[in-house]
């Protein structure tokens, strides 16, 4: 096949994977899970092992002596799952034993907020404070300290 025909249909042909290839990248922000902190705060320089401690609760204070209060969303939350599954390794359900340990020894689990506006709002106005939402809901109020790959879409 040669001809106009031919240069047409390769130049359709390029413009297509061009195209797939800026909506898989739009796709893959849209689907990313942001680690946030209030914006305006000292913004603490955090990788995926401290941020696991912190959520398991074993790292409590940044660096500066700010104690930090992690924030969850329920167990039950398709972001919750993707967040404990890609960061802590494990689903939220197999930390049940290990909550009812801490609790032995006087520490209680993150608090847990019922929708990722809850967390914005929680983190946006409590010093310390470190949740996660979709990326796609992250605004002004807050500053995105990590972001971890997930399959969950936004919520739209």
């Amino acid at each position: 096949m040669s001809g106009p025909y031919f240069f047409r249909l390769l130049w359709l042909g390029f413009a297509l994977c061009l195209g797939s290839a800026t909506i898989s990248a739009a796709a893959t922000q849209d689907s990313a899970i942001a680690v946030i902190v209030a914006a305006g705060a000292p913004t603490p320089r955090l990788n995926r092992e401290q941020l696991a401690l912190i959520f398991k609760l074993k790292k409590r204070f940044l660096e500066d002596g700010q104690a930090i209060q992690a924030v969850n969303l329920p167990a039950n939350h398709p972001l919750r799952r993707a967040f404990s599954l890609q960061l802590l390794g494990r689903a939220p359900e197999d930390f049940d034993a290990y909550w009812s340990d801490m609790y032995f020894h006087g520490v209680l689990p993150p608090y847990v907020l019922a929708s990722e506006e809850a967390v914005i709002r929680f983190v946006a106005t409590t010093p310390g404070a470190i949740g996660y939402v979709s990326h796609c809901m992250v605004d002004q109020r807050v500053s995105i300290v990590l972001r971890v790959e997930s399959t969950i879409a936004c919520p739209r």
